[in-house]
């Protein structure tokens, strides 16, 4: 009897633990229990959005240059998908595209989703489809295709196995290109089958990522590189880069670096640095051509004509420094010059002189002097910081007019004329533009906009600047100037009746062990200028550089290099000549 006592009392108890136990889990812990039912039966799949295409323009049309080409993951459930049948279907239709060691995987407890293959082209993926493989999915993805080869590598850029978009275009407007993926929930059955009816069931369709149009002329940018291929070949640089704007309006239609490499194949490089843009990303001393900015400064603060006078001397000395000029003719020595001849012969005791007018003594550099250049430099010219163009760039260093250093005033003397400072090829440029165009800075663009339902819209959320920095008569005087500057340096036959071209050549000393390297065997050249019809404003400004380490190359050679891009700029964009 006892017992039979003992016994009933043990039942009931484990039947008020076990009713306890479920009310908790029905009642108390019900959203627990039903989440970690929920994550066992629950199919999650990110639907991947389709990244965007790039575009170049082929006349008034959009070409595609950058393109997406359907590829296939090929994904398994090992716990369920018989290892020999994928196994053998792999190695026949895919073997270059594996990805996974398939005896880990299915060494592995517990896997029941696995990606086994990657990049698979559709034809092979469609072979494995008709092996008829039980529990082998076959997930659509894309593979970036740069069907020009290294085109304009420098400014497209690659997209890398992770799907990251990397330097270029690719890199600088990544989330515009990459769009949003998409999210896939659904109820699965024990089976692992989606069930089709539920209201857990969630799809969030992809957002695909813009299609970007760019303002770069395709045709232009081949026949570009090809010049440039040529001046390589021909002359003892080993580098080459330029770009061709238009300065009325900012758009950029040409812009290269070589030696390139095929986006399509990024990995097969000898060394990294072929990725970096040389127009926005590599600041350097463009010497000599940054005379257009101290003179143009200098004139629209009207201290000085491109008639004023001053006594030309072989060098002069700023806080202990001798500095000469590289043009040490008789005829120009401790003789009377103008400004327009101190720019014309390209003299840096000229440029010097100009930024003594700009502080109000003729005789000395002033602490005006300095500050007025900086803001003429710096806040007006924008060099030595960002542009706002629609690519990765690096900014450049101006010294402040009051910085704590020893020689500031040598340190000014050697900027009016390009050293001792460094900035882009695409600052230099858009400055040279305002320098030109009227005397207005814009920021400089490599994107037209989004290609939508055929119709080219602008960017959103991209400002652009149009700033009034110098006078139209400023702006007139300079071009004047800049067209006298080649009168006795006509080359290649680009100075013909009916067209206006004129510009400035800029030799640069590099530094080489923190100094720079007197033996003059290092030397980087550059030419900047411009191309209009006579009398008429500036159609197209274009900026080459040339270089190569252990290489002396000077700014004559880059003009060369200017002249016969300008003769293929004139034809290529069919620039009438005045009067036609």
């Amino acid at each position: 009897m006892k017992r039979l006592k003992v016994l009933k009392y043990i039942t009931l108890g484990a039947f008020l633990i076990i009713t306890v136990r479920l009310f908790f889990i029905q009642i108390i812990e019900h959203d627990k229990w039903v989440e970690k039912a929920n994550e066992q039966h629950t199919i999650l799949e990110t639907i991947t959005a389709k990244r965007g295409e790039i575009y170049m323009m082929d006349g008034e049309e959009p070409t595609a240059v950058v393109l997406n080409q359907a590829v296939y993951q090929v994904i398994i459930d090992p716990a369920v998908t018989p290892k020999d049948e994928i196994k053998n279907a792999l190695e026949k239709h895919a073997k270059e595209y594996i990805t996974a060691n398939l005896d880990e995987v299915y060494n592995t407890e517990g896997l029941r989703y696995f990606i086994v293959a990657k990049n698979v082209p559709y034809t092979n993926a469609s072979k494995i489809a008709e092996e008829g493989i039980k529990n082998v999915w076959l997930k659509e993805g894309n593979k970036r295709v740069y069907p020009e080869g290294e085109m304009g590598s420098t400014v497209l850029g690659f997209v890398n196995s992770d799907g990251l978009g990397q330097y270029g275009v690719e890199g600088s407007l990544n989330t515009l290109l990459t769009g949003k993926d998409g999210l896939l929930k659904s109820i699965s059955d024990v089976n692992n089958v989606a069930l089709s009816i539920g209201k857990d069931n969630i799809k969030i369709p992809a957002e695909d990522g813009k299609n970007v149009v760019l303002s770069i002329d395709r045709g232009l940018e081949k026949g570009v590189e090809e010049v440039l291929a040529d001046a390589i070949n021909s002359t003892a640089a080993t580098n080459a880069a330029a770009l061709v704007m238009n300065p009325n309006t900012g758009e950029v239609v040409a812009m290269t670096a070589l030696p390139g490499y095929n986006p399509g194949d990024y990995g097969n490089v000898k060394d990294a640095s072929i990725y970096i843009n040389q127009v926005t990303e590599v600041p350097y001393e463009p010497a000599s051509i940054f005379k257009n900015f101290i003179f143009s400064a200098a004139l629209n603060e009207g201290k000085m004509t491109a008639d004023t006078t001053y006594v030309n001397t072989p060098s002069t000395e700023v806080d202990g420094n001798t500095i000469w000029n590289a043009e040490q003719r008789a005829k120009l020595n401790n003789q009377t010059l103008t400004m327009r001849d101190a720019l014309y012969w390209s003299l840096n005791v000229g440029s010097i002189q100009a930024l003594k007018f700009l502080g109000g003594n003729p005789n000395e550099i002033t602490a005006e002097g300095r500050e007025k250049m900086y803001d003429y430099y710096y806040n007006k010219f924008r060099l030595g910081h960002a542009t706002g163009i629609e690519l990765i760039e690096q900014e450049g260093f101006i010294w402040e007019p009051h910085a704590e250093i020893y020689g500031l005033n040598a340190a000014y003397a050697n900027m009016t004329f390009g050293q001792n400072l460094s900035a882009t090829m695409i600052q230099t440029a858009t400055a040279f533009s305002s320098v030109v165009n009227g005397g207005v800075w814009r920021t400089p663009s490599v994107v037209k906009g989004t290609l939508e339902n055929g119709t080219i819209k602008p960017l959103e959320n991209h400002e652009k600047v149009e700033d009034q920095i110098l006078t139209a008569e400023t702006s007139a005087t300079m071009r004047s100037l800049l067209i006298n500057n080649r009168s006795y340096k006509a080359r290649a036959g680009i100075d013909k009746p009916g067209y206006d071209v004129g510009g400035k050549s800029g030799t640069a000393q590099v530094i080489v062990d923190g100094a720079y390297d007197e033996s003059m065997s290092n030397l980087v050249g550059s030419y900047i200028g411009f191309v209009a019809p006579s009398g008429q404003m500036p159609s197209y400004v274009i900026m080459v550089k040339m270089w190569g380490e252990g290489k002396a190359l000077s700014g004559g050679e880059a003009q060369n290099l200017f002249d016969t891009l300008s003769n293929y700029v004139i034809d290529y964009l069919k620039i009438k000549p005045e009067g036609v």
